[in-house]
């Protein structure tokens, strides 16, 4: 298991990772970040949103899932949204720069980080 500390520098070994951040979705706070290029605070609390609505969506569709991530593609990069499966409530927000970044190999990294995450 690794703290939220250890995570983040892990997230930060993915080719293109700008920052990343732990969240807590009911509050819009950083539960810890790292690195630069985004203002993780405004980010936390404006992606808190965007995991609200869906989850509010998706309740409202009557669909019985989960939300393995949230991927936003813009210009110049991608921002991945990892809700955590273990502790409901939390979620991972990744900065990739798109030109250094691979996206499916980024995810899976993601993916590996969450699970050995202990908060």
């Amino acid at each position: 298991m690794a703290s939220i500390q250890e995570s983040l520098t892990q997230l930060m070994t993915i080719d293109g990772a700008m920052c990343a951040a732990v969240v807590d979705s009911g509050s819009g706070m950083l539960l810890g970040s790292i690195g630069s290029g985004v203002d993780l605070e405004l980010a936390a609390a404006g992606n808190t949103e965007v995991v609200r609505a869906k989850l509010k969506t998706m309740k409202s569709l009557n669909l019985n899932d989960r939300i393995d991530d949230i991927l936003i593609t813009l210009g110049k990069g991608y921002h991945i949204i990892r809700p955590l499966q273990k502790h409901e409530g939390l979620f991972v927000y990744l900065v990739l720069d798109k030109a250094k970044s691979n996206l499916a190999l980024a995810r899976r990294k993601t993916q590996d980080v969450e699970q050995a995450l202990a908060v």
